[in-house]
């Protein structure tokens, strides 16, 4: 009968609270379905355990919300100190390729041709600085290793035999500057034998003037490659002794170094090897007499046709190089 009594009390405590259950149980039911209404509801409602990333200005909302993932925010505008400058000929800069450095057009003229790549400039390279030593020669008449013949004007330089590179220097211009400020400019016209050392100039004494006095005997200094202004053309001469069975081909008076030269033969361009002493060499006769490709250091090329073989005279042609 005890045990009855309990059952019989737990039954009504039971009893009792049945209808709360039911009530708190609908309750609950009704706020799942509330839930889960709003949760698939278009705009998803508000969430405050979860941060949506704010649309941009222009795009809808609802993108914004759907697809936070997808649309970090844009990288920063590079500043114009880094940003990389893009050449333009009237076409977009998306489908502009990038410059040949050294490349210039020259459809105007039918003696010059663009290169696609830019022929080595040799150990002399432009925007490059130099160090050395500054020596001084008499330099006479102004006639060297590089076989120009007398110079007009004496502010010329010797290069070291290292930097000469097989005459490579010839004809360049360089900009020479003293510890103390002073510079000059000059030509190089001769070769400065070993034991000259890699970066020093032997200059005339007229341009060692100019930095410093000749007493001195050297000068520590710096210089650099130029592109001058200038009023000269270019001229082709042929050596002493030249024919059309063997020939040695000089350019003169270019205001870029030479890189290269070409005959051609048998329909394409043959380079001709250089000689120390700056003449262009083609030992059996292969293309002497006829037309010629001459190359600057930045890739530009000159053409020239119907330059005979006229040993020793120089023979202008009309055409420079660019300046740069």
């Amino acid at each position: 009968m005890k045990v009855t009594r309990h059952a019989a009390s737990r039954r009504r405590r039971t009893s009792r609270r049945g209808p709360w259950t039911t009530a708190t149980a609908a309750l609950a039911a009704t706020g799942v379905l509330l839930c889960l209404v709003m949760a698939l509801r278009p705009d998803g409602g508000s969430d405050p355990g979860r941060t949506v990333a704010a649309p941009a200005a222009d795009a809808p909302s609802s993108t914004a919300r759907q697809k936070p993932s997808r649309s970090p925010s844009p990288s920063p505008s590079p500043s114009p100190s880094s940003a990389t400058p893009t050449a333009t000929s009237g076409a977009s800069p998306s489908k502009t390729p990038a410059a040949t450095p050294g490349a210039r057009a020259s459809a105007s003229d039918p003696a010059r041709a663009v290169v696609a790549e830019v022929p080595s400039a040799g150990r002399i390279r432009p925007g490059v600085t130099y160090r050395g030593l500054a020596t001084h020669y008499d330099a006479g008449d102004g006639d060297g290793a590089c076989l120009f013949g007398p110079s007009d004007g004496l502010m010329i330089a010797a290069m070291n035999h290292t930097d000469y590179e097989t005459s490579k220097a010839c004809g360049a211009y360089i900009r020479v500057r003293a510890v103390s400020g002073a510079s000059v400019t000059v030509k190089v016209t001769n070769e400065c034998p070993l034991p000259c050392a890699p970066g020093q100039l032997d200059l005339s004494k007229q341009a060692f003037a100019k930095l410093g006095a000749l007493s001195a005997g050297e000068l520590s200094i710096t210089w650099s490659l130029l592109s001058p202004s200038t009023s000269d053309t270019v001229a082709v001469r042929y050596k002493t002794g030249s024919t059309q069975y063997w020939c040695g081909i000089q350019v003169v008076g270019h205001r870029n170094p030479v890189a290269r030269l070409e005959v051609r033969a048998d329909g394409a361009w043959r380079p001709l090897p250089r000689a120390e002493f700056n003449y262009f060499l083609s030992e059996q006769g292969t293309g002497c007499g006829g037309a010629l490709r001459i190359t600057d250091i930045y890739g530009e090329q000159l053409q020239l046709d119907g330059i005979p073989v006229r040993a020793d005279v120089l023979q202008p042609t009309g055409v420079q190089f660019r300046q740069h």
